[in-house]
């Protein structure tokens, strides 16, 4: 078949696929109104910091003393503590309430419904509390056979600590939101992979694991990194039942020399550098599990502002007329 005639103009190729390389990595002209924006963003950032810095009520010279103290450092490593434990039982139990919920038994679907329901329909506070308190409900805790007898039985004093309502109260609440965003993932795999993965001689679970969840953990990790950085921020909220956390432990600080802001901003410190660690985390993951579907280097970027209708359609792949019907 033959090839499209080159149109020439000058020194230029005027030909179909040099039109939309050229269109596609187009510069967008300088816009009077995005250079505004962002001088006066910048301008705003600046009045900021200079009155983070300049304000004297910050007492910067308490935040760099008590950063390091002790009860602080104890407190940061209780909240990592309890991040990590929380997660992990987090993900574990909403993984198994994602695979309830896509089951086809009803009574188990039903349970895992309830329970997400439940768990994301009410405070996370009041959950720490009512944990916390179980012992008024239930004096002694036992485990045994349904409708018979007891086999092992505790006071519930002695196992409802401080820390353990933290965990259970944690943990059983990030199940449920974690329940959705795995069964999310899941589902925006497509279907036909598994039957096909099954056809090959796979078992279900062995194609779960080897084809559809790494598939969807594509659209899981981004999900999860934000609860991960919730979770961190979460732990606060354990103070309300005399957790020693690192909110809890600044608290003590400055109820004894009634520094509230500076040691409260000794806790936004700790709470940012966390947090700024696990997005940096989260990131690697992403890209860890998006590299098969990387963008090559001679693909163009979008440009999601500013763009003009023409380099949008370029960009988004669509071809000239002159390339859809050659003559």
């Amino acid at each position: 078949m033959s090839q499209p005639p080159v149109e020439k103009h000058g020194a230029f190729d005027a030909s179909p696929e040099a039109r939309q390389r050229d269109v596609a990595y187009a510069r967008m002209r300088p816009n009077l109104l995005r250079i505004l924006i962002g001088v006066v963003l910048v301008a705003i950032g600046l009045k900021l910091a200079w009155l983070l810095v300049a304000n004297p009520n910050f007492e910067w010279s308490v935040v760099w003393q008590y950063m390091d103290e002790k009860t602080v450092l104890k407190g940061l490593s209780t909240t990592a503590f309890l991040t990590v434990v929380a997660m992990a039982l987090g993900v574990v139990l909403g993984l198994g309430l994602a695979m309830a919920k896509l089951s086809d038994h009803p009574v188990l679907r039903a349970s895992a419904e309830v329970y997400v329901s439940l768990f994301r329909g009410t405070p996370l506070m009041v959950q720490l509390l009512f944990w916390y308190n179980l012992s008024t409900l239930f004096p002694k805790l036992s485990l045994g056979i349904p409708l018979g007898p007891d086999l092992f039985s505790w006071n519930a004093n002695d196992v409802i600590t401080p820390l353990t309502a933290a965990i259970v109260g944690l943990a059983l609440n990030e199940a449920a939101y974690m329940a959705e965003i795995i069964r999310g993932g899941l589902i925006a795999v497509d279907p036909r992979q598994l039957e096909t993965a099954q056809a090959f001689g796979m078992t279900r679970l062995r194609a779960l694991r080897r084809v559809v969840i790494p598939q969807a953990m594509r659209s899981i990790v981004p999900p999860t990194g934000n609860q991960v950085i919730n979770m961190v921020k979460a732990t606060a909220m354990v103070s309300v039942i005399a957790m020693g956390d690192l909110l809890h432990s600044v608290q003590d600080i400055y109820n004894a020399n009634f520094k509230v802001i500076p040691l409260l901003m000794v806790a936004v410190i700790w709470y940012l550098l966390i947090t700024s660690i696990l997005n940096v985390i989260q990131g690697a993951i992403e890209r860890y599990y998006a590299r098969g579907e990387q963008m090559s280097s001679s693909a163009p970027r979008r440009r999601w502002f500013g763009l003009r209708a023409k380099a949008g359609d370029a960009a988004g792949g669509s071809m000239p007329r002159e390339q859809e019907n050659p003559s």
